[in-house]
């Protein structure tokens, strides 16, 4: 049985901050940073969405830990302030499980070590304003371009991390649609 995400609209909204601001992109003419989430080259939906599932594959191994996840796959968006019909931005949400509940923390620890090595960075680590007060992690990878939420469910009844991993912005390659799924 698939977990719903507690996670609303306004996650769309920190991860695009966060790439707006947490990469630390540069514009190479000005050496300043922009204000435009940054860019990720030029792809076709299948193939951002290939990469995507990658960078979460990794995410999934950087936990260290037995578990199940869940099956939706990533999703298209617009690129706020880019042409809709040439620009598109990629984003998977997605659950990690850990088969034991008493690795929940093994699994954070693990992800806070990985998430700091391969062109990693974490920009935020924070208890929320839940019930719960859940951990949060939030990390950048600059080479590829993505950003990872991962928020630590650690009280529910199953504990488990919801994620989210956001892509820059794409540019469709000329003769190309964007394939909105």
């Amino acid at each position: 049985m698939r977990r719903q995400r507690r996670i609303g609209p306004p996650l769309t909204l920190v991860l695009t901050g966060l790439l707006l601001s947490g990469c630390g992109i540069t514009d190479s003419k000005s050496n300043e940073s922009t204000s435009e989430i940054p860019s990720a080259g030029t792809a076709t939906t299948f193939q951002a969405s290939q990469a995507l599932k990658q960078v979460s594959s990794q995410i999934y191994d950087f936990a260290g830990v037995p578990g199940k996840a869940s099956k939706p796959g990533p999703g298209v968006r617009e690129c706020d302030g880019r042409d809709k019909d040439t620009y598109f931005q990629m984003y998977h949400p997605w659950n990690f499980a850990p088969t034991k509940a008493s690795d929940i923390d093994v699994a954070m620890e693990n992800l806070k070590k990985k998430l700091k090595t391969g062109g990693w960075a974490i920009k935020d680590i924070y208890h929320d304003n839940s019930p719960n007060k859940a951990l949060n992690l939030i990390a950048d990878n600059v080479s590829k371009k993505v950003s990872v939420w991962i928020i630590q469910l650690k009280k529910d009844k199953q504990p488990s991390f919801a994620i989210e991993v956001t892509s820059g912005c794409y540019k469709i390659p000329d003769g190309q649609e964007i394939d909105r799924f």
